[in-house]
């Protein structure tokens, strides 16, 4: 027998089984790896809208005329934000969340979106107005 063949053939088969276990490590690390970054893209437009929240909350508990200005970042892509009487819902890249505030007087439903300057205030009548 030849020993520089039998030795070839060892290392040959060391790299195929290396191979074998290797692949689908990487696979798992890449979904997992994207599963990441979907969290991290979640959890920046969750903190946008209680972000929105706290400031409709705020202008909501203090007296009539009281207002307050928010600018809706840019840098997270195209979102949309609709403000509803009891719930606000953040739609963008085809999903959907939303948070529930009570006890907000809002007159009507508002599109908000991202990258604009919106300014939330209590009018006479103690509704919320966004412009």
């Amino acid at each position: 027998m030849d020993n520089k063949g039998f030795i070839s053939i060892e290392y040959l088969f060391s790299i195929f089984v290396i191979l074998l276990i290797a692949i689908p490590l990487l696979f798992l690390s890449q979904s997992a790896i994207e599963s990441s970054f979907n969290i991290e893209d979640n959890v920046a437009h969750r903190l946008v809208l209680d972000g929105v929240a706290n400031e409709i909350s705020q202008v909501n508990s203090n007296g009539e005329g009281y207002s307050k200005s928010i600018k809706l970042p840019s840098n997270l892509g195209y979102y949309e934000i609709t403000v509803d009487k009891t719930k606000l819902t953040i739609e963008y890249d085809g999903k959907k969340g939303e948070t529930l505030f009570p006890l907000s007087n809002i007159d009507s439903k508002y599109k908000l979106h991202s990258g604009q300057s919106y300014k939330i205030s209590k009018n006479s009548e103690g509704k919320i107005v966004i412009t």
